[in-house]
């Protein structure tokens, strides 16, 4: 029996943690990869659209939800009837409109065609699969994703010396960190790890220090909005290498997850989350659903309807000001390495059952 043809293709671009993600999770499924080339989405798009036409594949299987991808999966559904599964970390509507207000509308459409049109849909949490179904998506599954480079507690205790040592962090210095892309938004002058640098100056306590790890075009700004405090208590990495980075995750005591409650930050767990726990970092955000669905004990949450909210930058100005050892021991007590959502093997299997299903029932099978 031959075994069934899927094509893959990551919208991030070929090579990208996206197409990673898609790699494992399609680890036990007959799948090809198409090479998405990110910086020429024209001339993917002809391909892919030409690669489609030829009918050789019963499924496609996009990550990312990029418009040259998506166009392509449209009108190939259109003219040639190819199914197509959509897997998802944003709400697209929102997040793009965010970027280009003016083309909500347009965006919103895309979103509601790629969902309707779609065989199915992978959302990276459940909130973002019941967006998709209350859209018309046929069918639907969560996969919110794992920490791709796990450390022992030993090596997790070691890096901590090592990288605090490296940076002139004392050992018992209180560290808030954060780590992801430094890309500034126009809207509230905002970017990753803002919120530390400006809650940090409000801070009286010379034992506390604000730690952010990634790079962008938001990095000049937070070293000038960081100003005296850049060196000494505002500490910034810089890009740092995926495999590396759980040893700076270990350097920092508490992990910022900045979310706004709104149609972006709302349907996210964000990707370092998983990451976040697998250090054995507790975490400080905001009133968003994650906040409330997976809390067990070892997670803060702050008031304010985003992080550059005023009321949010106080409240974690205030939370860092009162934070003491006592209150830090009884939170990372609580942190479970793992949850049950980020789990990678039991992810795996729900994908390759979910496919197996949407193969079937495109071939008149019966119950699998």
């Amino acid at each position: 029996m031959v075994a069934p043809r899927i094509l893959a293709l990551a919208t991030q671009g070929h090579g990208g943690d996206d197409e990673s993600r898609l790699r494992t999770l399609l680890k036990h499924v007959p799948a090809e990869f198409f090479p998405f080339d990110w910086s020429h989405k024209r001339k993917s798009f002809l391909r892919l659209l030409r690669t489609l036409w030829r009918g050789q594949y019963r499924l496609v299987v996009m990550e990312g939800t990029g418009v040259a991808g998506g166009l392509a999966l449209l009108v190939g559904r259109l003219l040639g009837g190819a199914a197509f599964v959509v897997s998802s970390g944003d709400a697209i509507a929102p997040f793009m409109g965010r970027q280009r207000l003016l083309l909500k509308p347009l965006f919103g459409l895309y979103e509601r065609m790629l969902y309707r049109w779609s065989a199915g849909v992978i959302g990276w949490t459940p909130y973002l699969v019941g967006r998709a179904l209350s859209f018309g998506a046929p069918r639907a599954m969560t996969a919110a994703g794992w920490a791709p480079f796990a450390r022992t507690p030993a090596e997790l205790a070691s890096a901590r010396t090592r990288i605090r040592g490296k940076l002139g962090i004392g050992t018992d210095e209180l560290v808030v960190g954060i780590a992801g892309s430094l890309a500034w938004t126009k809207r509230g002058g905002y970017c990753y790890g803002s919120e530390l640098v400006r809650a940090i100056a409000r801070v009286k306590r010379f034992d506390a220090r604000a730690l952010i790890v990634g790079d962008g075009d938001g990095r000049a700004r937070l070293e000038k909005l960081a100003g005296e405090d850049l060196g000494r208590r505002v500490m910034m990495t810089g890009r740092v290498p995926r495999h590396r980075l759980p040893d700076y995750l270990a350097a920092m005591d508490v992990a910022s997850l900045p979310q706004s409650v709104d149609g972006v930050g709302s349907f996210r767990y964000t990707t370092k989350l998983s990451e976040y726990l697998a250090a054995g970092l507790p975490v400080v955000t905001g009133q968003i659903p994650l906040s409330y669905d997976l809390n067990d004990g070892w997670l803060w949450r702050l008031p304010g309807p985003n992080p550059w909210d005023e009321r949010y930058i106080q409240g974690l100005a205030e939370w860092i000001s009162r934070l003491t050892a006592a209150d830090l021991a009884a939170k990372r007590s609580r942190v479970p390495r793992e949850l049950p959502e980020f789990n990678r093997d039991r992810q795996i299997e729900r994908v390759t059952a979910f496919l197996g299903d949407l193969l079937a029932e495109k071939s008149g099978n019966g119950c699998r």
